[in-house]
């Protein structure tokens, strides 16, 4: 799991859709489709479910350990964050304010 794929959870999660989400993130629903299928492999079971589309339409939800992973990496990334915050800073001050 990375930013992408967190990402690609939670848009899914709002819309439904992998399709969606893919269009919304700018990757194509092969890319997209792709990355659901790496997860979905990847973790104890599926992240992802889908539903084949036609009369009744077709749709992606997010199941529950897909948004308990994404819960926990979302803590990971924060815990991160802060832990590198001073880092951060003093790497910030040795930017130019306007690229030349």
């Amino acid at each position: 799991m990375g930013q992408g794929k967190a990402d690609l959870l939670e848009v899914i999660a709002e819309s439904g859709s992998i399709s969606a989400a893919g269009r919304k993130l700018g990757l194509s629903y092969r890319k997209a489709w792709l990355m659901v299928d790496e997860m979905n492999r990847c973790f104890a079971s599926p992240v992802v479910e889908t539903a084949k589309g036609g009369a009744q339409g077709g749709g992606a939800r997010v199941t529950q350990l897909g948004h308990q992973a994404l819960e926990q990496y979302r803590a990971i990334q924060a815990r991160a964050h802060g832990a590198i915050e001073a880092e951060l800073d003093a790497f910030r001050k040795l930017l130019a304010s306007q690229p030349r």
